[in-house]
């Protein structure tokens, strides 16, 4: 069983940072791939990034790749997605998941957080 966390959501200017937090509890953490995914309301849920287990593979939806970046740190049982060159239409809540194995579809993942809210004002 994991857990999940989110924290770093916000009210930013477009064109601004963000850095989201995913923290997990459950010792087995650091076997579980990660991945971000957003919801803005009318709209179907979408994927964002996520990471492998060890970090050494990432994946990236089209919309934020050059812009976000995701990693983590086993250690702190803690995965991150820093939002850079904000848009307004990055907002949305943000959810991440996790589950054994990485993958891009909001189905193959068994484990959620709550969600946090990113707002980007023109």
């Amino acid at each position: 069983q994991v857990q999940l966390v989110e924290s770093g959501g916000g009210l930013v200017q477009a064109g601004g940072s963000l850095r989201l937090s995913c923290v997990a509890s459950g010792r087995t953490f650091s076997s579980y791939a990660v991945g971000w995914f957003r919801q803005a309301p009318g709209k179907e849920r979408e994927f964002v990034a996520a990471i492998s287990w060890s970090g050494v593979s990432t994946y990236y939806g089209d919309s934020v790749k050059g812009r976000f970046t995701i990693s983590r740190d086993n250690a702190k049982n803690t995965v991150y997605l820093r939002m850079n060159s904000l848009k307004p239409e990055d907002t949305a809540v943000y959810y991440c998941a996790a589950d054994r194995l990485i993958a891009t579809t909001s189905q193959d993942y068994d484990y959620w957080g709550q969600g946090t809210q990113v707002t980007v004002s023109s």
